[in-house]
């Protein structure tokens, strides 16, 4: 692993590099270096799978992390290359032309998290939140509690029971004599 983060460094300006196990490492990189990394590492490293692209939200910071997992199967490699991106104004290319699944992913981050790829096929799309009108749920200042007694506390048939009370009912149903 460190041998491909030496051939990496040499052709790509990269950041922090993380070994986590001896087959899986993450690479820290910058917004505009993912595609031609992604490339090299696609056509040159043998990394042909896109596992999974996932987001983390830096809400103190205010930027967004995105993690894009990729696979050497015939080495049994992982490679993590972690970007971050401005929160504000979420936006990062697409990759569904190296990975068309990749797709798949950013859309659901847009509609998760509020990232934009533009160009990216049916990112427009609701995909999972059919006409949700709120921030995105998986922002850390999407507010669980107060959406769920928004649109559920109300509803007939429903009732809350604090767990501690709840427990000793159900534990000394004649008051504990």
């Amino acid at each position: 692993m460190k041998a491909l983060y030496k051939r990496l460094k040499k052709n790509h300006p990269t950041g922090e590099f993380i070994r986590q196990r001896k087959d899986l490492a993450f690479i820290s990189i910058q917004p505009e270096q993912l595609r031609p990394i992604l490339t090299d590492l696609r056509d040159n490293e043998g990394f042909s799978h896109l596992v999974l692209l996932t987001a983390v939200d830096w809400l103190e910071d205010s930027l967004f992390q995105l993690t894009y997992l990729i696979c050497n199967r015939s080495k049994r490699m992982d490679l993590g290359l972690r970007v971050m991106i401005d929160r504000e104004q979420p936006s990062m290319e697409s990759i569904h032309d190296l990975w068309p699944t990749a797709a798949t992913y950013q859309r659901e981050l847009r509609e998760m998290f509020g990232i934009d790829f533009p160009g990216s096929p049916g990112i427009e799309k609701d995909f999972i939140l059919e006409g949700w009108n709120d921030i995105p749920p998986y922002r850390r200042d999407f507010d669980t509690l107060k959406f769920a007694e928004d649109n559920f506390r109300d509803r007939p048939g429903r009732e809350t029971n604090d767990p501690a009370e709840y427990m000793k009912q159900q534990l000394y149903p004649d008051g504990g004599s």
